[in-house]
């Protein structure tokens, strides 16, 4: 199905752009430089050269490139859905975003449609459910976790607008739990938007520890904590980027521990309404280097482990 999308799905699909209060950091953090000296000493007459070690963030840093390119997917047409899945190589993860809310009341036939076509292209959908920055029911997004599975079978979850503040932790914690209670073994994504009180990292798989433009982009500080995860624990989402500033860009993302991201030249109220315009060029940048079985995938953020 192509062509424009139902009335009353115009009227909801808008993407708020969050208060440049709501996107900075919650905690900034300079990363520490930790000097180790491991000395050795003679032993039995024989001489051992002292060593000195450089170390900078913590051991369990990985240098690696590899990275994958998600999208989140918060347009209708069915020809810019087939674009993206098909993609070489494909993107891992595409977040589908109903209603701007979450599933909405009742299945929409060209979802499912295009839903399917991206699975079948090795895809992981995420289906989106705002929670209202701790605010929104429970009931109203448990549903929406259930109608996701019955109309798309789709079991992982993006969970939207998360202040990620210690207080709001067991509202989180009882999401966590039941999502993965209704689908054993899927992945909940958190968008705070920003690093969070590390905690967040008990309740979700991937964190999306940035999200907005390029020009605040450049100089955000990572938590020294972060670098004690995994690059499969977190995403960056980086908007109003140049064709210029992409590889920057991307190499920012790598430096700071980002296994999952995404790059567009989009802004506005909705800057996810298309593909950038050098989606091509920016995907095949994202996993250059990396073959796709080395590459992260989606069983990589099933658990919690860091």
């Amino acid at each position: 199905m192509t062509g424009n999308p139902p009335d009353d799905w115009q009227k909801v699909k808008k993407r708020v752009q969050r208060s440049d209060a709501e996107r900075k950091l919650r905690s900034v953090v300079s990363r520490p430089v930790t000097v180790v000296v491991i000395v050795a000493v003679l032993v039995l007459g024989a001489a051992a050269g002292i060593t000195a070690k450089l170390r900078t963030g913590a051991t369990t840093h990985s240098n690696s490139r590899c990275q994958n390119a998600f999208v989140p997917a918060f347009f209708y047409g069915a020809g810019i859905w087939t674009q993206a899945a098909h993609s070489k190589p494909a993107p891992k993860v595409m977040i589908l975003d109903i209603t701007g809310m979450g599933a909405g009341t009742s299945p929409v036939p060209h979802f499912q449609s295009v839903v399917r076509q991206a699975k079948a292209a090795g895809v992981t959908i995420l289906g989106y459910s705002s929670t209202a920055f701790g605010v929104r029911p429970l009931a109203q997004i448990e549903a929406d976790v259930r109608n996701y599975k019955a109309w798309y079978g789709v079991t992982d979850i993006f969970l939207d607008e998360v202040r990620g503040v210690g207080s709001q932790l067991p509202y989180y914690r009882t999401l966590y739990g039941y999502i993965h209670g209704v689908n054993s073994g899927s992945s909940v994504w958190l968008n705070p938007g920003s690093y969070p009180a590390e905690a967040y990292m008990s309740v979700g798989n991937v964190v999306m520890a940035f999200e907005g433009p390029y020009a605040s982009y450049t100089s955000i500080r990572v938590p020294s904590w972060a670098y004690h995860y995994s690059p499969s624990r977190f995403a960056n989402t980086i908007y109003a980027t140049g064709r210029s500033q992409v590889p920057n860009a991307i190499s920012l993302s790598r430096s700071r521990n980002a296994g999952y991201v995404y790059v567009t030249n989009r802004s506005g109220a909705n800057p996810y309404n298309g593909l950038p315009s050098y989606w091509s060029t920016e995907n095949s940048a994202i996993t250059a280097g990396c073959p796709d079985s080395a590459a992260l995938s989606p069983s990589h953020v099933a658990r919690l482990a860091p």
